[in-house]
C-alpha cells in the first residue's frame, strides 16, 4: 500500500471548506493517512501555498502550518488539532505569521493551492522547539522514508 494523506473535508485538488480559512473558524482541517513504512518513528507535516501573493505571478511560498514528532501510531489529525491539541509529543513550528500553529488559507487574490505535505520519518527530531519550515526541512534531511501530499484550493468569496 502506498503512503497517502487525505481529508474527509475535501478531495485532492478540491476546494477547502470555508471553516478552515480566515473567512471561517480558521481551524485546521481533519487529515487521515495510511501506508506508512514499517520503520516510521514519527511524522512531520508542512502546509504551504506556493501561489502567494497572486497565482498569476507568484513571488513566494507562504507557510501555513509546521508540525513534527507526530507519533508513529497516529493515523491522522482531527479537525482543529492545532487548537484543541495535537497527539502527545507533537510539536508545532512557526508559520509565516510568526506564530506556532495553523493559519488557514487567506489568499489576497485568485484561487490558491495549499499543499499538505506529510513525511514519514525514521526518527524523532530532537532540538527543534518551534522550527520554521526551513529548519524542519533541514532536520528532515536523511530521515524521510516516504512523502505523501494532498492539495486543496481556496479563493476568497467576493
Amino acid at each position: 500500500m502506498a503512503f497517502a494523506v487525505s481529508s474527509p473535508a475535501f478531495a485532492d485538488n478540491g476546494a477547502i471548506p470555508k471553516q478552515y480559512t480566515c473567512e471561517g473558524a480558521d481551524i485546521s482541517p481533519p487529515l487521515d493517512w495510511s501506508g506508512a513504512p514499517q520503520s516510521t518513528r514519527s511524522f512531520a507535516l508542512i502546509v504551504d501555498d506556493p501561489d502567494a501573493p497572486d497565482p498569476r505571478a507568484p513571488k513566494m511560498t507562504w507557510v501555513h502550518w509546521v508540525v513534527h514528532n507526530i507519533p508513529a501510531e497516529a493515523r491522522g489529525l482531527p479537525e482543529d488539532a492545532s487548537g484543541r491539541g495535537l497527539p502527545a509529543g507533537a510539536v508545532q513550528g512557526l508559520n509565516d505569521w510568526k506564530r506556532a500553529g495553523y493559519g488557514g488559507p487567506c489568499p489576497p487574490v485568485g484561487r490558491h493551492r495549499y499543499f499538505h505535505k506529510l513525511y514519514a520519518v525514521d526518527a524523532l527530531l530532537d532540538g527543534l522547539e518551534r522550527p520554521t519550515k526551513a529548519q524542519l526541512l533541514d532536520a528532515l534531511k536523511g530521515h524521510v522514508l516516504a512523502e505523501a501530499q494532498l492539495i486543496g484550493t481556496y479563493q476568497k468569496g467576493r
